[in-house]
């Protein structure tokens, strides 16, 4: 069932993807992707970050620097391995998220007016017990590597 409504969703309220390249305003949509795989809470390695993405630890230190430069991203030493650092996302890199979702607020908040009061309660719970499983799922799975 998820897989048939979750794209019904990103067609209704799906947005245009921006080119530009990051800047104080915005994040483009690879800034994004980068962004949406660190968290304000658990921090990640640059290593782990680069296998997961499939890309090379310089192309993504060239993206972080830019991304660390503009606030969106901290980097600190990681307390298990002084060698290496930790990567978090910001308070301000989670909200040029919040504001450069491929899903456009408006569209959304349209989609969830037309809901009755109720629905949208049970939908919203429902999209919560979802996120809380994926939050699960990846802390298990970071946990399993290490």
């Amino acid at each position: 069932m998820l897989q048939t409504c979750y794209p019904k969703i990103y067609l209704a309220c799906h947005t245009r993807h921006r080119k530009a390249a990051s800047s104080e305003t915005y994040i483009s949509a690879r800034d994004s992707s980068l962004l949406a795989h660190l968290d304000e809470a658990r921090g990640m390695t640059p290593t782990t970050l680069a296998r997961h993405l499939g890309v090379g630890r310089s192309t993504l230190s060239a993206a972080m620097k830019r991304l660390i430069a503009l606030g969106y991203v901290a980097s600190t030493v990681n307390g298990r391995d002084s060698r290496s650092t930790i990567l978090r996302l910001t308070p301000r890199g989670a909200a040029a998220m919040r504001n450069s979702s491929v899903l456009e607020p408006e569209r959304v908040k349209r989609l969830l007016a037309a809901m009755e009061p109720g629905d949208r309660r049970a939908a919203l719970g429902g999209l919560a017990l979802l996120a809380d499983a994926a939050e699960r799922m990846i802390t298990r799975k970071r946990a399993a590597r290490v």
